[in-house]
């Protein structure tokens, strides 16, 4: 039986994911609320709500962690497509080199984001990752949640729930208030600001999900 080549089944998906992503975003309908207006910073969300970075004011300066794997090949094609640079790694796959690549592009100004449950769960529990980043740059994290009531979007068979909006999809990027990792902090009170980042971006969701037809009006 004429088997596929692996490489050569990534190339063609990540053709195809490419031009998704190209032909939606002349239809992405996104409204940002409480976008922050200082940077550097970091931005936090979950796996699933990664295309609510197309919103982003800086995409242009925007740095996103995406692992090595199979499926983060994909990923990194249509991120780099949408105008977002990619450092390629994880906690477990060239995680150290990674992060240093990302402090290197925090500590030159620029923005970057981090899908914090990624790249393979538990789903809705943060990683202490990205704050062992903060911590040794100093940078704000920015929680962040991407919703949308519609039930016009495609929600994947995947183990974080990832979901892509289809044409036309309205939906809004709420931001919270800024994290500020102390340079001295502690084993034990990293744990503390892990569980502050995991309640900050739940509340965010069920205020994105409560009130998005007055963000949205806003």
């Amino acid at each position: 039986m004429f088997k596929i080549d692996k490489k050569y089944k990534i190339s063609v998906l990540s053709f195809l994911i490419r031009k998704l992503y190209i032909f939606e975003s002349w239809f992405y309908d996104c409204k940002n609320v409480n976008y922050p207006k200082d940077k550097p910073v970091i931005f936090a969300l979950w796996h699933a709500h990664q295309c609510g970075l197309y919103a982003n004011e800086d995409r242009g300066s925007l740095n996103v962690m995406i692992s090595k794997s199979n499926d983060g090949e994909i990923i990194a094609a249509a991120t780099k497509e949408v105008g977002i640079k990619v450092v390629r790694g994880s906690h477990k796959r060239a995680g150290a080199a990674a992060s240093l690549a990302l402090i290197e592009k925090l500590e030159q100004g620029e923005n970057a984001a981090i899908t914090i449950d990624g790249p393979r769960g538990p789903k809705g529990v943060v990683k202490d990752g990205i704050i062992n980043i903060a911590k040794l740059t100093q940078v704000p994290i920015i929680p962040m949640t991407w919703y949308s009531p519609s039930k016009w979007w495609i929600k994947f068979n995947t183990w974080d729930e990832f979901r892509f909006p289809l044409l036309g999809v309205k939906t809004i990027a709420l931001y919270g208030e800024p994290i500020y990792v102390p340079s001295d902090c502690s084993k034990e009170d990293t744990e503390l600001y892990r569980q502050k980042l995991e309640t900050a971006l739940n509340d965010l969701y069920k205020q994105a999900k409560e009130n998005f037809k007055e963000l949205r009006e806003s």
